[in-house]
């Protein structure tokens, strides 16, 4: 039984592109959490130790070496990309968040070039102003997010990336150009649509449908260098984010846990370059919003 599971489990993380989505979103769902399925494989070492299993032994090679090969990269140190780069947070403050002054500050502590906050609301925003404005004179906000640069900021415009089926006022997108000492570089900040888990599955459509117009608009971008911070409510093995993924580099090093933050299972808050190489992502100490704030750097060169 043990050996069975264990090759289970090999196949579900090297072939998860092979569960269907067709019921229930199934293969977004398994592929959220995919990188979990470490710890299934922990158990099942245990429980093959005290059965004195070589069978079993041998059969969790196969899920120690599919799970090396797709996240074994993520725990290496590194001193990350060199050349020119940027350090960035991204940040979704969250909409009840008691604190915001305090989050600003905090996020200023770690000292990035750039800011990408999400859930801005008029109450807050005010007070994210005022608190980053020391730090960072530039700044551009449409609807419920925005961004924060020590470098001047342009054309900055509204990314629409509504799905068809919201009618209410919904403006998460934004777009901007960074005009860095190293040269401009386009800017995107996004929060898609929440997914819910439910008893029938995954519910991902509009976040499905809001990562392809993501996608479109990044293609469409003129600038060569592109960097995407935001909440896209899924993690970047989650084929959903695949009109996104498949343009853009993902971190290299680190997990970077995010939501929620009271325990942390998965990284939905990305930091994604084109043209450009993300280093280490990191996690950075909890705020008042339910998302834990992460950075990361950017190696330009």
């Amino acid at each position: 039984m043990i050996a069975a599971l264990a090759v289970v489990t090999a196949g579900l993380l090297a072939f998860h592109r092979a569960v269907p989505n067709s019921v229930g979103r199934a293969g977004s769902l398994l592929e959220s959490f995919l990188p979990w399925l470490g710890l299934v494989v922990v158990v099942l070492f245990g429980a093959a130790l005290l059965r004195r299993s070589a069978t079993a032994l041998a059969a969790l090679l196969l899920p120690v070496a599919a799970w090396t090969y797709l996240f074994g990269g993520l725990v290496l140190p590194g001193a990350g990309p060199g050349g020119h780069g940027l350090v960035v947070v991204q940040h979704n403050v969250s909409d009840e968040n008691p604190d915001p002054a305090g989050t600003a500050r905090a996020l200023a502590d770690a000292r990035p070039d750039l800011v990408a906050l999400q859930e801005l609301v008029p109450r807050a925003l005010p007070v994210y102003e005022r608190t980053l404005a020391p730090h960072y004179p530039y700044h551009a906000v449409r609807g419920t997010v925005g961004l924060w640069s020590r470098y001047p900021l342009t054309d900055a415009r509204l990314l629409d990336i509504k799905p068809r089926g919201i009618t209410a006022a919904w403006n998460r997108g934004l777009r901007a150009v960074v005009r860095t000492p190293h040269g401009d570089i386009a800017a995107y900040v996004a929060h898609l649509p929440s997914v819910r888990v439910r008893a029938s599955g995954l519910a991902s459509s509009w976040r499905d449908e809001s990562a392809g117009l993501l996608g479109e608009a990044i293609a469409a971008e003129d600038l060569g260098t592109v960097i995407l911070l935001g909440d896209l409510n899924g993690t970047a093995d989650d084929r959903g984010l695949a009109p996104v993924t498949s343009r853009m580099n993902v971190p290299e090093r680190g997990f970077a846990l995010s939501f929620p933050a009271a325990l942390p299972l998965a990284r939905i808050d990305q930091v994604m370059a084109r043209s450009a190489t993300v280093g280490r992502i990191r996690a950075l100490p909890a705020t008042g919003s339910d998302h834990l704030p992460v950075a990361a750097r950017i190696s330009l060169g």
